[in-house]
């Protein structure tokens, strides 16, 4: 979501954030919510993305700065989507308006990676989770029932539920939901649930499985979409990415987080250790990244990776 805020006289008057696709932009939301529009023509209105400058689901928002003649537009980072691509940044300067460029460039970059992943690499941004054991392990050879077995504490697992709301879609193998039958939902968080996608080469699901139930749409990558005889996460990527689907969290299991590895198609890794042996099992992914961060969530930790 773009953010903008709009300042007169060094106090806020108005802010606004971007709604759900195809409704209103942030320009148009924070301009809408200032009660004392002839204050408009003395303010300055920042924004942490170029402001659009083309008919798309709504019309440009930089003719709407410059209907309302709002001298002062301080933008975050450009917007390289080449339908704006300094577009926006050119109209406004055009009429006159004081505009400034790159305050705050690296941080509005980090906030709207998603969308520059999107249009920049033709993908979703790609996050990759799972948990391991301290002897690397993300679980047993053998299970008696068909459900999971947690490695990490209940608050790191409410703590996952929370990403989830945060992200457009989730993605399992078959085997995960074969084994783990899971509902892949936000149920100890409240938001939105994502998208499921399952990767299923045979088309052997059946409908028993809680990944189909009600609660989320779900969709089936079969043999059909993907050729399971070649490398799979770029196929997946060009699905999503035809699915205008823009984030994605891949969960599991170990065989699909590592095919998003090996084929270099991942964004960061967020990587739990719980404070659990296993003595054998299936053995975590092998990731190589840069080290962002490090947290204790009681008992568990929480390492975050980037691909750098």
């Amino acid at each position: 979501m773009v953010g903008a805020v709009i300042v007169h006289d060094n106090i806020i008057i108005g802010e606004g954030y971007t709604s759900p696709y195809g409704d209103s932009h942030a320009e148009v939301n924070a301009i809408n919510s200032v009660d004392d529009k002839s204050k408009l023509s003395q303010s300055t209105i920042y924004v942490t993305l170029e402001p659009c400058s083309h008919y798309g689901k709504t019309p440009p928002c930089s003719d709407l700065i410059i209907r309302h003649k709002i001298p002062n537009v301080v933008i975050g980072c450009v917007d390289d989507n080449p339908e704006v691509a300094g577009r926006g940044i050119s109209k406004l300067k055009a009429t006159g308006c004081n505009v400034i460029v790159g305050i705050l460039e690296k941080e509005c970059n980090n906030h709207h990676k998603r969308f520059f992943t999107f249009h920049n690499k033709k993908r979703p941004y790609i996050i990759l989770k799972w948990a391991q054991t301290t002897d690397e392990f993300v679980a047993p050879l053998k299970k008696d029932e068909k459900k999971p077995i947690w490695i990490t504490n209940k608050y790191s697992r409410q703590l996952v539920h929370k990403w989830r709301a945060e992200e457009q879609a989730i993605l399992v193998g078959t085997n995960t939901v074969i084994e783990d039958n899971p509902s892949l939902t936000v149920r100890d968080w409240t938001g939105h649930n994502p998208i499921r996608i399952v990767t299923d080469k045979s088309k052997s699901l059946g409908d028993n499985y809680s990944i189909f139930n009600y609660e989320a749409k779900t969709i089936n990558l079969t043999g059909l979409e993907i050729n399971f005889g070649e490398p799979i996460a770029y196929q997946i990527c060009d699905n999503l990415y035809k699915q205008q689907i823009n984030s994605v969290i891949i969960e599991g299991g170990t065989k699909t987080i590592q095919a998003f590895i090996n084929e270099n198609l991942w964004d960061e890794a967020r990587v739990f250790i719980g404070n659990k042996n296993f003595g054998n099992g299936i053995n975590a992914p092998n990731i190589k990244g840069k080290q962002i961060s490090e947290s204790k969530i009681l008992d568990d930790t929480l390492k975050i990776i980037i691909n750098d």
